[in-house]
């Protein structure tokens, strides 16, 4: 009788110890009450400014997989874009956007327009709409990327159109933000404003460290999909 009643104690203490232990493993609730997967929380995290970017792979606009491994040892721009923006109208109407693409990539910077939109959103397009889009604009990125389900846009914790990017030949990210420090509409603007793109990309590309590394984005809200 002694050995049962001990028996059941040290289950009973067992027990309580595992209801009072933090969680720990592949789920951790947190105070709301929500279980949320560790490895989510870490694929979520925010890129940092001066870490190495954030590995992705995507589909270009003629379907084939590119990955920013391929541009291994180039400066790098991401840029965020959704043609039914007033704030990316402004950068291309006044053709600011299309300008940074030709200077830069005429001094071998590799420029990867993204698309986050989700299908039947406003941005969303495919492949051959999206070539009809850059022809009549004039743009000139090296490639257009589509991320419809929004995953590399939730990587980078891309929240506007547009929102840039800047890798240096590392593969660390030097800059992460607004396109430049005028957040209006207003397509004038776009040639008088202080250009944090280009600044980082010069000082890049001289081998200094970019002064401004990390400002907000401003724009329209990426229109992902629903999760």
């Amino acid at each position: 009788m002694r050995n049962h009643f001990r028996s059941n104690l040290l289950h009973s203490f067992a027990a309580l110890l595992v209801l009072a232990a933090p969680a720990s493993g592949l789920f951790a609730a947190p105070a709301n009450g929500q279980t949320v997967s560790k490895t989510a929380a870490v694929a979520d995290a925010a890129p940092t400014v001066g870490k190495p970017a954030p590995a992705f792979s995507l589909k270009d606009w003629d379907g084939k997989t590119r990955k920013l491994a391929d541009y291994k040892g180039k400066i790098v721009v991401l840029e965020w874009f959704n043609h039914g923006c007033p704030f990316v109208k402004k950068h291309y109407d006044s053709s600011n956007m299309q300008d940074l693409q030709k200077t830069y990539t005429g001094k071998g910077v590799v420029w990867l327009s993204i698309c986050s939109s989700a299908e039947g959103k406003q941005g969303y397009g495919t492949g051959e709409e999206h070539k009809k889009a850059f022809k009549e604009k004039g743009g000139a990125p090296t490639v257009v990327l589509i991320d419809s389900e929004g995953t590399v846009g939730r990587q980078y914790d891309a929240k506007t159109t547009p929102a840039m990017y800047v890798i240096d030949g590392k593969g660390v990210l030097v800059y992460a933000g607004a396109i430049d420090d005028n957040r209006t509409a207003d397509r004038q603007a776009a040639k008088t404003a202080k250009n944090f793109v280009a600044a980082a990309l010069n000082e890049t590309l001289a081998k200094k460290q970019v002064a401004i590394s990390s400002t907000k984005s401003y724009g329209c809200s990426i229109k992902y999909k629903q999760q």
